[in-house]
Formats: structure tokens, sequence, C-alpha cells
């Protein structure tokens, strides 16, 4: 097998690797596209100006926090989002136990 081949072979494979990784490309765009389209249109007329107004100030106010606060903050998602998971655990526990009853 000669050099050239070798490198006319390699370039093949590329370029049909880079028209396959296109379409794939092209059909996730379209995805992504059509998934805003349709989020657009769940959410048409719900977000209000005062809806935008209060998620602004809501913001606003995120970016102005001290270190301290912030890190409170985080800290409160953190146990809400533990206790949550717990109460998730618990209720496939019980599940769990009534289904293994029940058989």
């Amino acid at each position: 097998m000669g050099i050239k081949k070798f490198f006319k072979d390699a370039f093949s494979d590329m370029k049909e690797s880079a028209k396959a990784q296109h379409e794939v490309d092209k059909a996730n765009f379209q995805a992504a596209k059509a998934e805003a389209k349709a989020n657009f249109e769940e959410n048409r007329g719900r977000n209000t100006f005062a809806k935008a107004k209060a998620d602004a100030k809501k913001t606003w106010d995120e970016a102005h926090m001290t270190p301290a606060e912030r890190k409170a903050k985080m800290q409160e998602e953190r146990e809400k989002q533990i206790a949550e998971a717990n109460e998730r655990k618990l209720s496939a526990e019980q599940r769990y136990q009534q289904a293994k009853v029940n058989k």
C-alpha cells in the first residue's frame, strides 16, 4: 500500500465523517430550534412585565449579596434539596415495603 493511497483513504474517511457529523449537528440544531419554539408558545402571555421585573430584581439582589449571605443562601437551598431527597427516599422505601407485603 503506497503512501498516496494511505493519505487518499484517510482524507476520504475524514470527509465522510465530517459529512455524517454535519448531519448530526443539523438534526440537533433543528431539535433545539423546535424545542425553543415550543417553549416560547407554551409560555406566551405568561411572562408579564411584572414577572420580568420581579425576576430582574431577584437577579439584581442575588448579584449584590455579600459572600456570607450567598453562602448562607446556598446552604439553605442544599438543606432544602436534602430534605426533599430524604422525603422521596422515605416514600420509596414505604412503597417497597408495601409491595413486599402485598406479594
